[in-house]
């Protein structure tokens, strides 16, 4: 698959992936990342972290969260509190899956609490976001996630380099788009990767 690793491998550790989508490999043995796409929100010599962004957490949905948060919207008949009541909660990884981050666009900003990493993407994890989005004066676009996705030192490079991911640039359209489904074979195809050519593949390399 020497062609895969041209166009989406890192070759050594220089490269940083802060604000890329990681994209797992169809032979990925982690059921947790199977099919995955992750926004990585950092990525340094300490570490990386990400969220994914096409796995739905079935089991809760955003009137459930608010209501256990002791979040009110502003008025039953408001429409924008209809759009908040309809976010689908996603699950943004494995670790601290009781902790809610929020990935959003850059017209929110809280100097407190709110990282910008990329192209007016940032991410946000305390309650101040989801009152406001609740208020109607948060973010125009979001993704709210629970759990995130982490790595120790040289860890994800490791797990690159042992062909587990592949690497593209982000785009607000694919992150905070609804249709998770076919977030993976997108990003893919950002990369000019056909799904079904790389599964025929993989092993190949």
């Amino acid at each position: 698959m020497k062609s895969v690793r041209q166009r989406g491998l890192i070759e050594g550790s220089d490269i940083k992936l802060e604000g890329q989508l990681l994209i797992a490999m169809p032979a990925m043995s982690d059921r947790r990342f199977q099919r995955s796409v992750i926004y990585m929100c950092a990525h340094s010599s300490e570490g990386a972290m990400g969220l994914v962004i096409n796995q739905r957490a079935n089991h809760i949905t955003a009137p459930d969260l608010l209501e256990k948060l002791g979040i009110s919207p502003r008025s039953p008949d408001d429409e924008i509190t209809s759009e908040v009541l309809s976010l689908s909660i996603q699950v943004g990884g494995p670790v601290e899956t009781g902790r809610g981050f929020v990935l959003h666009s850059s017209d929110y900003f809280s100097e407190d609490s709110t990282l910008a990493i990329e192209n007016d993407v940032c991410l946000t994890a305390t309650i101040d976001i989801l009152k406001a989005i609740a208020q109607g004066h948060g973010p125009a676009r979001a993704l709210l996630a629970l759990g995130y996705a982490g790595w120790s030192p040289g860890q994800l490079e490791n797990e690159i380099q042992a062909n587990g991911w592949l690497h593209c640039p982000a785009d607000p359209d694919l992150i905070f788009d609804d249709d998770l489904d076919n977030k993976y074979s997108r990003a893919l195809a950002k990369i000019g990767i056909d799904l079904s050519h790389l599964v025929s593949d993989a092993g190949h390399a």
